[in-house]
């Protein structure tokens, strides 16, 4: 195809290839090709050096401040008006867009909207538990797992922080508030029996695999959601919530951030414009394996007819989600205190040596002042 070369780089999932790799096949006036990784590249690569080899570089939230300290990406607003901006902003499900905020700027456009849910396998859980405090009890007649690998252990704990009522200050100069820690980490640990243990290993997308072949698990209560699953024996529903009500989870998804080293031309922009655009959202991106960012789309009918009401039954967490840490520093925070946090569950720890551990890795991690 005539006019303007570009390589993009996205994760090997069809939710995050299909559509875009579909949607560049028919761009018109430019050739657009993608590439994928696995999904734990987001943590393994330093974003400056894929935005040295690549145009679009699919990213999720806490890589912004690694993103901005290495001047990689140029900021949304140098390439569309405040107005498109603003639009997105009031358009996209839950804080999506507000994720890429940073240092006063936009650094990607939400492609993709997810946050922690809870996953059941259909034929074993006829009514799933909606509070934490039902979790235990629910768990001697089920098999319920714990999503601890790579990450997600920091994550479920924060996201059960959020649940009993934790929100972060700003700036945020330490992680947890320590009465509410405690009570996190309590539930953790009676929920980390045989079936966690023998799941710790498993990633968001074995785990779901695992719901579905109903290979020893009956439930996870906090997982990122993935449409894929939900017409294939999975169910899902909101996180559950705390005492007073509050859903608590730690927002996912992905966007597409812009390289320095690319030459945006207007046909390239159009075509970014024409993948968040709404009849796209809500006809294109999910009829092509996708996880649409705007909430129109997570309301279609016709969308949640398609994919066994994944979007509405879980569009309660999207709007109430919480944003991970995303200091230059944040992903190895994140990566150091989920290590710290699944050893202290599997070794039957007790809880203020590892609050204290957690709170010295995010000041290690975490500048201090800097924005979060």
């Amino acid at each position: 195809m005539s006019g303007p070369s570009y390589r993009g780089l996205t994760w090997d999932h069809p939710r995050g290839y299909n559509a875009l790799a579909a949607a560049a096949a028919q761009a018109k006036g430019l050739a657009l090709a993608w590439d994928r990784h696995p999904l734990e590249g987001f943590e393994s690569h330093p974003i400056g050096d894929l935005c040295a080899r690549y145009d679009l570089v699919v990213l999720d939230h806490p890589h912004v401040g690694e993103a901005v300290a290495a001047d990689c990406l140029v900021p949304i607003e140098a390439l569309f008006g405040g107005d498109e901006i603003a639009a997105w902003r009031s358009a996209v499900a839950g804080p999506s867009l507000a994720s890429y905020l940073y240092a006063g700027k936009h650094w990607a456009l939400p492609l993709d909207a997810a946050t922690q849910v809870m996953a059941y396998r259909r034929e074993t859980v006829a009514l799933p538990p909606l509070e934490w405090a039902q979790l235990p009890a629910f768990a001697t007649g089920h098999a319920v797992a714990l999503s601890l690998a790579g990450p997600h252990a920091i994550l479920s704990f924060q996201s059960i922080c959020g649940a009993f009522g934790f929100a972060p200050a700003a700036p945020r100069d330490g992680f947890m508030d320590r009465a509410i820690g405690r009570e996190a980490y309590t539930l953790m640990a009676a929920l980390t029996g045989d079936v966690t243990r023998r799941a710790c290993g498993l990633n968001p997308i074995a785990m779901l695999g695992a719901i579905e072949r109903g290979d020893g698990i009956d439930l996870c209560p906090l997982i990122y959601g993935y449409v894929n699953y939900a017409t294939r024996g999975v169910g899902f529903a909101d996180a559950p919530a705390g005492p007073d009500g509050r859903i608590g989870s730690t927002l996912g998804g992905t966007g597409i951030g812009i390289s320095k080293r690319c030459r945006a031309a207007p046909e390239l922009l159009d075509h970014l414009r024409w993948l968040m655009s709404e009849p796209v959202q809500r006809g294109f991106i999910p009829q092509h394996h996708g996880q649409p960012a705007l909430r129109s789309a997570w309301r279609d009918d016709a969308v949640n007819a398609a994919t066994g009401g994944f979007f509405a039954a879980t569009l309660a967490t999207v709007g109430a989600a919480l944003l991970r840490p995303r200091h230059d520093g944040a992903i190895a925070f994140q990566t150091a205190a989920s290590a710290r946090l699944r050893a202290a569950l599997l070794d039957g720890d007790a809880v203020d040596p590892l609050l204290d551990d957690l709170e010295i890795l995010y000041r290690t991690h975490h500048p201090a002042g800097a924005e979060t």
